[in-house]
């Protein structure tokens, strides 16, 4: 069979990387293409476009590039024309791969939807797109499916993907050999160059209130050191360990997190590190966004939980002071207790295994 899938960031990429491995299993003649990123292309997959090209977050910096999206929009789209895919597989990225789905529909391909797009959050409106232009949705949170009802759409819960990913985790053996005895504080600025540039300076300030720990940035596979290392040069303070694309070890070794909004807040919260969540971007994107999104929270483990268990510092309210004072009332022995229950609720723990085996079995039946 053929497969064609798009994930458009980091997240999506470690995903669709464990699908791709479960296809292949599954379909050893498989022919697999896609747009993500590394991950994906280490299990198998021919990248066709790297996610890091993708990547823009905000509605500022998406109107900024417009004529790239539109760009990538017809690329994409000739590329499905002419791969004639038996399986089309979003994952996540809704303002790309909502589009690519109504397209699709219309042509006669068969899509599948994994990661639904957070529509719960904003825009949910947009739900009558998945249920006119996607044959199979895929829900990884417990929440989703309640959703989901009332526009008459009925996805399969399969689980969260990152319990097979954190349970199957093995730690680099070298960097754990480097982070022994220590103390870790993991700081995780984000995967976008944006992210880093407006987030890190104020970590590493607040770093200094901590002398027991060190910090260790975990940085993103898909950006260079050199964006770490020039920040850091700026803020004039001690260099911290950069350690790149072994996000999984540095948590593993950590004893508390600084971390960015995003996936990370929960992969942080499945390593069990107690953690305060970070966030500031572009000042006109923050104030349309916060007229748009109806959600309470936004880290996935205080909207997983309903409950504020991390404190969540965003835009005027994540300052070097508020940090500091956040971590100093962390209850850690409270939030590894809630972290268990967290676990429970994101059961089972074969995401890829159930999504790539749906996926098989539909398009097997109709070939």
């Amino acid at each position: 069979m053929r497969y064609y899938l798009i994930a458009g960031e980091a997240s999506g990429d470690l995903h669709g990387s464990n699908l791709v491995r479960r296809l292949n299993e599954l379909d050893p003649d498989a022919q697999i293409k896609a747009w993500g990123g590394d991950l994906m292309a280490g299990a198998g997959a021919d990248i066709i476009k790297h996610y890091r090209e993708l990547a823009f977050m905000g509605f500022v910096e998406v109107i900024q590039n417009l004529k790239t999206i539109f760009k990538n929009l017809a690329f994409c789209k000739q590329e499905i024309l002419s791969f004639r895919p038996d399986a089309l597989i979003l994952i996540d990225y809704p303002g790309f791969n909502l589009r690519i789905a109504r397209w699709a529909k219309k042509n006669g391909f068969t899509v599948f939807y994994y990661i639904s797009p957070q529509l719960w959050a904003w825009k949910p409106g947009r739900a009558k797109v998945i249920k006119s232009s996607v044959d199979q949705l895929y829900t990884i949170l417990p929440f989703e499916k309640r959703f989901y009802e009332p526009y008459q759409v009925y996805p399969e819960y399969v689980g969260h993907p990152l319990l097979e990913t954190v349970h199957s985790f093995r730690a680099n053996t070298a960097t754990e050999a480097q982070l022994k005895g220590k103390k870790v504080l993991a700081l995780l600025p984000g995967s976008r160059r944006q992210e880093i540039i407006r987030i890190l300076p104020i970590l590493l300030q607040a770093a200094t209130a901590f002398p027991d720990f060190t910090p260790v940035i975990a940085a993103a596979p898909a950006l260079p050191i050199t964006l770490y290392q020039e920040v850091i040069a700026k803020s004039n303070l001690a260099s911290p360990i950069i350690i790149q694309n072994q996000t999984y070890t540095v948590l593993s070794m950590a004893s508390l997190a600084w971390v960015s909004s995003g996936t990370a807040t929960l992969e942080t919260a499945l390593f069990g590190v107690p953690q305060v969540v970070c966030y500031t971007g572009n000042l006109l994107s923050y104030h349309i966004a916060k007229r748009l999104v109806t959600i309470p929270y936004i880290s996935l483990v205080n909207l997983i939980l309903n409950k504020p268990l991390i404190p969540e510092l965003i835009q005027h309210h994540f300052t070097k002071e508020t940090l500091i004072q956040s971590t100093k009332s962390l209850d850690f022995d409270h939030i590894q207790s809630e972290y268990k229950h967290l676990n429970e609720l994101l059961l089972p723990d074969n995401a890829s295994y159930l999504v790539a085996s749906s996926i098989y079995a539909k398009i097997k039946s109709t070939s």
